[in-house]
C-alpha cells in the first residue's frame, strides 16, 4: 500500500582519512564550500550509496520489487546500455514499461528518474529527495602522494605516482523529506521506505573500499506527521556539533558531543501534527539536549 504520511529524514554519519565525495571538474578533490570551509556531499552520492547497497542486499531480482533501474548494464551490442535500452528491459511499449519498472524497481519508486523514448519520456518525480549534504563543522583538506606497485610502461625503472586529496576527518548531516503525495505516482510503500532507511545505515556503514573506507552512520532520525503536507523543514539547521576543538582539529565522533536541543524545541513546538519518531544512535555517539526521546541504539 502506498505511504499516506510525510516524513522527514537527518542523517549524520563520518568519514576518516577517505574521501567523501571527489569533483571530477576540480582534480576529484572532496567538494567545499570556500566560504564557510564545509565539507559538501552531494544527494546523488548518498543515493548511489544506497541503490548499490540495495543492489547487493535485496538480491536485485525484479519478480519482488527489489531491482534496481539506474545500474550499469551490459548491453547486447557491446558495451554499456543507454537509459532508452534499459528502459526496454522492462517493455517494448511506453503503457506496458511504466507498470513493469514501478513494480520491479525500487530505486524508481524511492527517487523517481527520466526514462528517454523514441517520441516522449516516461517522468517520475521521486518521493523521496534530498538536500546537498554539509559537514557540521570546518574541515581541513590534506593532499597524499604515494608509489604505485607498477611502471608506467614495460621496462621502465621507476614505479608511478599515486596522488590524492583526502580529509583526516568529516561529520556530515542529510536532510531529505517523503512527500506522499509523488508517492502515488511512484507507489511507494511502507516497506520501501524501511528498505531506504537501512540502506541509508547499512550502505554507509558498508563503503568499504579503499576511497570510501571508514565511514560510519552515527544517527537517524525519521519524524511522521499526521497532517497531509506539514513538516518542519530544514532538520539539518537544528542540529550542531559541540566540541573544545577547532573544526579543522576533530578527528572523531567522540570529540564533542551531537546538540540536538534546538530540535527537540521545534518538535515540542508541532507536537500535535507529528505521528511518530524513530531514532537510531551509533553507540559512540553521545547527544545532548534530546531527553525524553527514545532511541535505539546500534
Amino acid at each position: 500500500m502506498t505511504i499516506k504520511n510525510r516524513r522527514e529524514l537527518l542523517f549524520v554519519y563520518d568519514v576518516k582519512n577517505a574521501n567523501p565525495n571527489g569533483d571530477p571538474a576540480d582534480e576529484n578533490k572532496p567538494r567545499m564550500d570556500e566560504e564557510t570551509g564545509l565539507n559538501i556531499v552531494t544527494d546523488v552520492r548518498l543515493k548511489r550509496t544506497i541503490r548499490d547497497y540495495l543492489f547487493t542486499s535485496l538480491g536485485h531480482n525484479p519478480d519482488n520489487g527489489k531491482d534496481i533501474f539506474v545500474r550499469t548494464t551490459e548491453s547486447s551490442k557491446g558495451g554499456i546500455k543507454d537509459g532508452k535500452a534499459r528502459g526496454l528491459d522492462f517493455g517494448k511499449k511506453k503503457d506496458e514499461m511504466l507498470p513493469n519498472i514501478l513494480s520491479k524497481c525500487i530505486d524508481i519508486r524511492l527517487f523517481g528518474g527520466v526514462l528517454p523514448l523514441d517520441k516522449d519520456s516516461i517522468i517520475f518525480t521521486g518521493p523521496v529527495q534530498f538536500k546537498m549534504g554539509s559537514s557540521l563543522h570546518k574541515v581541513e583538506m590534506q593532499y597524499i602522494k604515494g608509489t604505485g606497485a607498477f611502471a608506467a610502461k614495460e621496462g621502465a625503472n621507476q614505479q608511478t605516482f599515486r596522488e590524492e586529496y583526502i580529509l583526516p576527518y568529516s561529520l556530515i548531516a542529510f536532510y531529505g523529506i517523503v512527500n506522499e503525495n509523488a508517492a502515488k505516482e511512484t507507489q511507494l510503500t511502507d516497506q520501501d521506505v524501511e528498505e531506504l532507511k537501512l540502506a541509508m545505515w547499512d550502505g554507509t556503514k558498508n563503503l568499504i573500499s579503499r576511497s570510501k573506507f571508514e565511514h560510519s552512520p552515527k544517527l537517524l532520525i525519521e519524524i511522521k506527521y499526521k497532517e497531509p503536507n506539514f513538516f518542519i523543514g530544514e532538520l539539518d539547521k537544528y542540529i550542531s556539533f559541540d566540541t573544545d576543538l577547532s573544526g579543522e582539529k576533530i578527528r572523531d565522533i567522540e570529540d564533542g558531543k551531537l546538540n540536538l536541543s534546538k530540535l527537540k524545541t521545534v518538535i515540542n513546538i508541532y507536537k500535535d501534527k507529528i505521528s511518530s519518531i524513530e531514532v537510531r544512535k551509533n553507540h559512540r555517539t553521545t547527544i545532548t539536549g534530546f531527553d525524553g526521546i527514545d532511541y535505539k541504539e546500534v
